[in-house]
């Protein structure tokens, strides 16, 4: 891998690194919400902030919108894009997350499907880290071509 002249290097490597670290959230958080429809569905409804019909739809849709975005970032392939799409996800997962923590209420996060745990502050600051990243990926990365032009 050679690195075009740049007076910072790293930028575009870590861009990449942050691009597939991201890829493979988004992959194996909506793979298990695919498995696992019914306790997506449940925790979606245990935040209390969406209307019951609205709930079954997006433990559905969601799931797959997140695979598709691994698969973009993975790719390369509409990557600003999918850039985007990751950091207003977890803009509207932190509000989530702000919201019924302060409200106290003691949930499954839901982020993982099955295997997640109760929200925590933790995990706001994990979805805020992870915000940061899509933010840095939609503004730095250059793709694959500029590693291997």
């Amino acid at each position: 891998m050679k690195l075009r002249n740049s007076p910072r290097p790293f930028i575009p490597l870590f861009a990449l690194i942050c691009r597939l670290t991201l890829a493979i959230i988004f992959f194996y958080a909506g793979v298990e919400k695919i498995i696992h429809p019914q306790e997506f569905a449940v925790a979606i409804h245990n935040y209390q902030l969406l209307p019951d019909c609205v709930i079954n739809l997006l433990a559905i849709f969601l799931p797959w919108l997140e695979v598709l975005i691994a698969a973009s970032l993975v790719s390369g392939i509409y990557g600003r894009g999918a850039a985007l799409l990751s950091s207003l996800l977890f803009v509207i997962f932190a509000t989530a997350l702000t919201i019924n923590l302060v409200r106290g209420l003691d949930i499954s996060c839901g982020c993982f499907g099955a295997s997640s745990e109760n929200i925590s502050w933790l995990y706001l600051a994990r979805d805020l880290s992870l915000f940061c990243m899509s933010v840095f990926v939609l503004i730095y990365d250059r793709g694959w071509r500029y590693f291997f032009a």
